[in-house]
């Protein structure tokens, strides 16, 4: 199986999650009360757990690793957390904000970016990155989808299913230019798993995780970003000496 291949065989069954997860959600007359509560919150903590472990296992070693080790990391790092934050900001004054749909967009972009790339150099955390990238869509889907029944304007079952299979050859196209264009650039590949793990730690925090959550504060998730950008620095110290 050549690469051209494996990239659309991983990327495709990672962007059909979304449709996948916003399926399972449709099932509304099982348990309804119970759906609502325990099932949701098992599956937004689920994705938040997921996206943590592919920040924290895939995303910033393998970013790192590709702009060298240095203090450099930890600058795209928080960089994208506050460019998250800004852009939730942006969102929420204009009552757009639709957290669960725009975590899902907001990372599903960037790593099909970033797993491009990766299948490209060779990178043995490629297919990892895929499967974290599945995962993680199949709550996020799910999540998104109920989110976008509840929140006004209501669309029907039938339109949100929809755009979310429009949603799937996005995985592809953008993996495909990740291919192309990051093969010989290297530290910009990783610059852009940098940035897309502080963006979506930012998320997490803010949006996913319920118990961190408050509303109408946006210091802890930040504080979560800046948090994790001294654990790096601790990281790059101890790889230096």
């Amino acid at each position: 199986m050549n690469d051209v291949t494996t990239i659309i065989l991983y990327t495709l069954c990672a962007g059909a999650c979304i449709p996948l997860g916003g399926a399972i959600a449709c099932i509304e007359k099982v348990r309804s009360k119970w759906l609502e509560n325990e099932l949701r919150h098992a599956v937004i903590a689920f994705g938040g757990g997921v996206l943590l472990a592919a920040v924290a296992l895939v995303l910033v070693p393998e970013g790192s690793k590709y702009v060298n080790h240095s203090n450099t990391n930890v600058v795209i790092f928080l960089c994208g957390g506050i460019f998250f934050f800004i852009l939730e900001r942006v969102a929420g004054h204009r009552r757009r904000a639709k957290p669960q749909f725009t975590a899902m967009l907001l990372d599903f972009i960037p790593e099909s970016l970033a797993l491009g790339g990766a299948f490209a150099i060779g990178a043995e955390s490629a297919p990892l990155l895929a499967i974290f990238i599945g995962l993680q869509n199949l709550p996020e889907g799910f999540n998104a989808y109920r989110e976008l029944r509840a929140t006004p304007p209501q669309s029907s079952a039938k339109h949100i299913l929809g755009f979310m299979l429009l949603l799937v050859p996005i995985g592809p196209i953008t993996a495909f230019v990740g291919w192309f264009w990051l093969s010989e650039h290297t530290a910009i590949l990783g610059g852009i798993m940098l940035f897309a793990s502080g963006g979506i730690l930012y998320l997490i925090f803010q949006d996913i995780a319920p118990q961190s959550h408050m509303r109408r504060h946006w210091g802890p998730p930040l504080g979560a970003v800046i948090g994790f950008c001294v654990g790096m620095l601790g990281n790059n110290a101890v790889i230096g000496s």
